[in-house]
């Protein structure tokens, strides 16, 4: 055998593993730490659904951060809806007694002749005033010509079925789809609002009332998208060029949306420029959808599924922290009771050695 022969082929490492489509979207969850193929793939994804210019003059915001801040505004409203459902059963319930309390008033002055009551204490009318604060605790006032009632506080009151279905109350952010009006129609993210990027060109009123009660208001943002950023970008620049500080770019827009959120964050059909080949394939053999309904509010079967989603997007960074951190308590919880059984190990031995010891006799 020659010394110069090697073992093995140079060839062997040139060959490529065969690819195979069926699995090619299933990625691995084990997050093995920082790589250039890492690197190359988030280059790569960047390149084929952003549009990021080195000139932006404008802020963006991420499809998880947006998602996060949803399902934030969606948990603040039903508590307040909560709250405000006990407050609506308690003061049910004082009105139905200050109402009793009138009608027994009213059926001592209007039985026969006229009668002096006395004067009730002033603690007594304190309790009285603070139980009968309301509209319906004029009745007596009222019927006998005294006073009025405030009708328009009780319309206030009294929750109306638009309530439900409209916007959240103190919503902190608009949404503004700047695509035409008939590819909203088609599809567009839940409580966004119509609003084309030809309305920028008009000279007089621009802008809708909800643009002007949330620009540069405090606490308020206003969130701009399209499907790719092509639409977006040139509206966020103008409106931003025009005084608007509090204005962001959803990044990806309905794109990276229908790729990370398939299911509960928008309604109607996604358009197939932005669907996945996955998902073309099964909407191939569904039937033909139906129009996008225009609704302000998430029900909780969607608000479900995007936190669901939300997790296995985070998930793979947290499971290599959460399995690193398993194996270290188990390694030293491991450690620790080995030491505990060598200690007691030891501490038997010598408890049977000073035995042995004592049993023998003095020489």
């Amino acid at each position: 055998m020659s010394l110069n022969r090697s073992i093995g082929s140079a060839e062997y490492m040139k060959k490529k593993i065969p690819k195979n489509e069926k699995y090619q979207h299933v990625k691995t969850r084990l997050d093995t730490g920082c790589s250039l193929t890492k690197y190359l793939e988030k280059i790569e994804n960047i390149k084929k659904n952003y549009r990021y210019r080195k000139d932006e003059i404008f802020k963006r915001l991420k499809v998880s951060t947006f998602a996060q801040l949803v399902l934030q505004v969606a948990s603040v409203s039903e508590l307040n809806d909560s709250e405000i459902d006990g407050e609506s059963h308690r003061t049910e319930d004082c009105l139905s007694v200050a109402s009793d309390v009138d009608l027994e008033c009213l059926s001592e002055r209007t039985n026969g002749s006229p009668q002096a009551s006395p004067p009730p204490a002033p603690q007594q009318a304190r309790d009285a005033g603070e139980i009968c604060h309301s509209a319906r605790s004029t009745l007596l006032s009222v019927i006998s010509g005294m006073g009025e009632m405030n009708v328009d506080q009780s319309r206030r009151n009294a929750p109306g079925p638009e309530r439900a279905d409209g916007p959240y109350p103190d919503c902190p952010y608009l949404l503004l789809d700047v695509r035409d009006r008939d590819q909203y129609d088609c599809c567009h993210i839940i409580s966004a609002h119509s609003f084309p990027i030809a309305t920028l060109s008009r000279t007089m009123n621009p802008y809708t009332k909800d643009v002007l009660e949330y620009k540069n208001a405090a606490g308020r943002i206003i969130i701009v998208y399209d499907e790719d950023e092509r639409t977006a970008g040139q509206a966020a620049t103008a409106m931003c060029q025009r005084g608007f500080d509090n204005l962001f770019l959803l990044s990806g827009g309905l794109k990276v949306i229908a790729q990370r959120f398939p299911e509960g964050m928008t309604t109607g059909s996604i358009p197939a420029s932005c669907s996945s080949p996955l998902l073309r394939a099964k909407r191939s053999s569904a039937p033909p959808p139906a129009a996008a309904e225009e609704r302000w509010r998430f029900t909780s079967d969607e608000l479900s599924r995007i936190q669901e989603q939300l997790e296995e997007t985070l998930i793979p960074s947290n499971s290599s922290s959460r399995m690193s951190s398993s194996r270290t308590s188990s390694s030293s919880s491991a450690s620790k009771a080995s030491s505990a059984r060598s200690r007691q190990s030891s501490s038997v031995s010598v408890r049977d050695g000073a035995r042995v010891q004592s049993s023998r006799a003095w020489k």
